[in-house]
């Protein structure tokens, strides 16, 4: 609709997502509904969660968005633990197939070693992003011989020393001991010796014409030899069941002789696309749209840890939804629009025809309030996402990943982190709104700052795209300086937390804390200075603005504010 001006009329808060509008209209699922031959068609089973009250009005009775993201995390727990009682115990390890010294654990009696039942022997290069499904003890001594720390020579007794003529290189057997007054030299990591005295660095020695080796500074008894056992002993415990398989870890693994370790599988998902005006390929052309969700969502998921068993593209057909859904043997199902009540939403149907377990059927958030979690059936669940691409992110954010990360084991009870606002934000009048925002650090104060982006409609990436996080923004909106929830994106910067190596955290979290005052009372950078990141350059929202000021990810380049562009105001859905 076009205004006076012939430009596009001031939009209604709640208009700009008809599918979501459509969720509204319908959110009274009270009333009767018709099946095939017109009597009431049952619905699928409801549990508290998504039964939230409304604040005021019917159309706005939706599970609270906290209330939905423990649901998830609760319902990704329930799938875990039925997977350890129905799943088949992995084979037991022998003390034959462990690279001990014989009889180390048993004193000379063959055992075997039962494994977590739903835990699986994972190989190193396999295992990246698990968890530990049983604690990780050292196999071995590290270092498991008395090795060189340092280029130099090996000494033994007083000096001055007669060099040898062959040196010591490692990865070679043990070489002959030294006598009282000889020397070699000797390599980083090579054996040392018996009856050795020390190492001297090769910068800390010099030979004379003789070929006498004489020492620089004192040497001490035992420097730079690193000892057998020095970091741990065959037996000791270096991590507890439960902690993230980091790139560290597999390398302190292979160390201590593992060849492979016991993890919680990786869960899996199943995403199926729905809707017959996406296109794969090309332009947009005659009401055609090109597909964002079958791009996006398999490498989002792999980047929360998951393995994506397919990517189904299922249109418009009930059937086809139905026979996927059903046939499906993946962990999770993720849908892709038609959750709303529109002619050809289709996955409450789906629901209906599966007697699936309804956890929560909308949730009080902008964007995506349509979303949906069901448990089908066996410990499987799946994830209705809106079809917007904003929305569906804001979904995988609210209900796949705190389900995906409980089953996987990675789920953790942990106070949020959050930011102060560097302006304030627009809010809903009932719901939480996920709004997209860089993290940036003023120069002058040191101080983090959450800086909302300005492409944040149900439909636009843009925003997205160029964020650290989203900022959870209360109803009714927040005021500059408040500090607000920030949910980490899988590849945001900083110690693990999740994803297939863990959710990278921003550089506020890798801090530790919010700023230290209050939030209200938080400096703000300069009006006319954009505040620095933490290595002391532009923010990377200004890279790419042109000199008069465009700025493609929705910040103003100068204040490094966001602005509104035309038709975003007011989009909440």
């Amino acid at each position: 609709m076009s205004g006076p001006d012939g430009r596009a009329a001031q939009a209604d808060p709640l208009d700009g997502d008809v599918e979501e509008a459509l969720a509204l209209a319908n959110d009274n699922r009270g009333g009767p509904r018709t099946g095939s031959g017109g009597a009431p068609a049952p619905a699928p089973r409801q549990t508290p969660a998504s039964r939230a009250p409304a604040p005021d009005t019917e159309r706005h009775r939706a599970t609270a968005w906290p209330a939905a993201r423990r649901a998830a995390q609760e319902a990704g727990r329930r799938a875990a633990r039925h997977r350890a009682q129905t799943a088949d115990a992995p084979e037991p390890v022998m003390d034959a197939e462990l690279p001990f010294p014989e009889g180390l654990l048993t004193g000379g009696r063959a055992e075997t070693h039962a494994l977590p039942r739903g835990a699986a022997r994972v190989p190193l290069d396999r295992a990246l992003g698990l968890v530990l499904a049983a604690p990780l003890t050292a196999l071995t001594d590290l270092p498991s011989f008395d090795t060189s720390a340092m280029d130099g020579w090996v000494v033994a007794g007083p000096g001055p020393w007669a060099v040898r003529d062959k040196g010591i290189l490692a990865g070679h057997a043990l070489p002959a001991p030294l006598a009282d007054g000889e020397a070699a030299t000797i390599a980083t990591g090579a054996r040392i010796p018996s009856d050795t005295t020390a190492v001297i660095r090769s910068e800390h020695g010099h030979t004379d014409d003789k070929g006498q080796l004489h020492p620089l500074r004192a040497v001490a008894h035992g420097q730079d030899i690193r000892p057998r056992g020095q970091e741990c002993r065959a037996g000791d415990l270096l991590l507890p069941a439960g902690g993230l398989i980091t790139p560290a870890v597999l390398g302190l693994a292979a160390a201590a002789g593992y060849d492979e370790l016991v993890a919680v599988p990786r869960p899996r998902a199943e995403v199926l696309v729905l809707g017959d005006e996406l296109l794969t390929s090309g332009l947009p052309r005659d009401g055609l749209i090109r597909d964002a969700l079958g791009p996006m969502l398999p490498h989002w998921l792999r980047a929360l840890g998951v393995e994506v068993t397919a990517v189904r593209r299922i249109g418009d057909d009930a059937k086809a939804l139905l026979k996927a859904v059903r046939g499906s043997k993946a962990d999770l199902v993720v849908t892709t629009g038609g959750t709303a009540s529109g002619p050809v939403d289709h996955v409450h149907p789906t629901l209906r025809a599966l007697d699936a377990e309804l956890l929560v059927d909308g949730v009080a958030v902008r964007p995506g309030h349509p979303m949906l979690l069901a448990r089908i059936k066996d410990g499987r669940h799946l994830v209705g996402l809106p079809g917007n691409p904003l929305a569906a992110v804001s979904g995988l954010l609210t209900l796949a990943e705190p389900l995906l990360r409980a089953l996987a084991g990675r789920a953790r009870d942990e106070e949020p982190y959050g930011a102060p606002l560097h302006s304030a934000v627009q809010g809903h009048p009932y719901d939480t709104r996920l709004v997209p925002v860089v993290l940036r650090q003023d120069s002058d104060s040191g101080h983090d700052w959450a800086v909302p982006l300005r492409y944040n409609g149900p439909a636009m990436l843009r925003g997205i795209a160029a964020a650290d996080g989203l900022a959870v923004v209360p109803p009714g909106g927040a005021q500059e300086g408040q500090e607000v929830e920030i949910l980490d994106l899988p590849w945001s910067w900083g110690p693990a937390t999740g994803g297939s190596l863990g959710t990278l955290n921003s550089p506020l979290k890798a801090t530790g804390s919010a700023p230290q005052s209050r939030p209200e009372q938080a400096p703000r950078p300069n009006a006319g200075q954009a505040p620095q990141d933490t290595m002391g350059q532009a923010p990377r929202t200004d890279m790419g603005a042109d000199p008069v000021g465009t700025d493609p990810v929705g910040v103003d380049p100068v204040r490094n504010v966001p602005g509104n562009s035309p038709g975003d105001e007011g989009c909440f859905t």
